[in-house]
């Protein structure tokens, strides 16, 4: 602190004192210089780390073209998987030397949209953006000049890389997971009317196939809708679905909130899980390790999905948005049993 309590500002030249190299060894550190021996490379980032040092980006971006600053643009923060995603994107930026801008769409178009292409993205080196409101027709909206790579499952054979997960083998093998469990009457709960491209879309494809191959007929009846994928539509949509009378032996959500909700509801209905009722969701997110009981889910490789993304991301900025061919990558996904699908 200086005399009038206000922080002394840390700059290049002190950081370059406690590393005990030139200022314009730090500038070539900062800048991703890539002839530096890794030992003095570390002894920079040491010292950085130490003083708190925080590099003028707008400085940064004037003298290299580049900010170090990559978007992520995302539907909303309060669906946890969307949350632990951008957890997993910073992480994996960081490592790679790369600050993250987190932006909240809300699934709006115009506000995706205003994403894509308002001012900001000036500022920004490239852009991960997870896709909600647009879709296949949209794609002539994906052709800007800041590298992009697509997350999500609205929008397939774009014009740049898609990193995703297998959203119909995911839920097929969730729903012969519970099928192996001797349940037969099994709920496809979080579905949206008429959607075939989209998260509910390609999961209740695959809550059929499991159905068909298991020569299980198909009952519409035990096929949810649910607007929204927060705890509170759970619960809201189990609560009316139970008032139907409905017979069911198990839930396959298609995703962990959704699950979380629906189960404090037959909970507080008297019924047993999984005793009565066999549950399992999709994304493996961390509260799931927590609840009473713990809940079965599916694993998509979130960790995959962020890593893969951001290194796409990169090369895309190094080498030119349109230097690569679009690539689709599919992360690995696991069926993780817990006690909501115990035997």
């Amino acid at each position: 602190m200086g005399r009038t309590g206000q922080r002394v500002a840390i700059t290049m030249h002190d950081v370059a004192k406690l590393a005990g190299v030139s200022i314009k060894t730090v500038s070539n550190v900062i800048n991703d210089y890539p002839y530096l021996r890794a030992e003095t490379r570390q002894r920079v980032l040491d010292a950085i780390d130490k003083l708190g040092y925080q590099p003028n980006l707008s400085a940064r971006g004037l003298r290299s073209g580049r900010t170090g600053v990559i978007s992520l643009i995302i539907p909303d923060l309060r669906n946890a998987y969307f949350a632990e995603l951008a957890d997993s994107v910073m992480r994996a930026a960081a490592s790679d030397g790369l600050a993250v801008l987190i932006q909240q769409v809300g699934g709006l178009r115009a506000a995706e949209l205003e994403a894509l292409h308002g001012p900001r993205m000036t500022n920004v080196d490239g852009i991960l953006y997870s896709v909600l409101a647009l879709d296949d027709n949209d794609v002539d909206q994906l052709d800007i000049p800041t590298p992009l790579v697509l997350l999500g499952e609205r929008i397939f054979n774009g014009p740049t890389d898609h990193v995703t997960m297998h959203n119909i083998e995911g839920v097929k093998a969730a729903t012969e997971h519970l099928l192996s469990l001797g349940r037969r009457r099994l709920l496809a709960f979080g579905a949206h009317p008429g959607e075939v491209i989209g998260s509910a879309g390609l999961r209740l494809t695959g809550y059929r196939q499991a159905l068909d191959d298991a020569g299980i007929p198909f009952d519409p009846r035990r096929v949810v809708n649910v607007g929204n994928w927060h705890r509170s539509d759970g619960a809201a949509a189990m609560r009316e679905f139970l008032a139907k009378g409905v017979e069911f032996d198990g839930v396959v959500a298609f995703n962990d909130s959704i699950a979380l909700g629906a189960m404090r509801v037959m909970q507080e209905a008297g019924i047993r899980i999984p005793a009565d009722v066999a549950v399992i969701g999709f994304d493996d997110i961390d509260e799931t390790r927590y609840t009473l009981p713990t809940l079965s889910t599916i694993s998509p490789g979130m960790e995959e999905i962020a890593t893969v993304a951001v290194r796409f991301l990169r090369e895309r900025i190094e080498r030119g948005a349109r230097a690569i061919p679009p690539r689709e990558y599919l992360a690995n996904f696991s069926v993780i049993q817990r006690e909501s699908s115990a035997l």
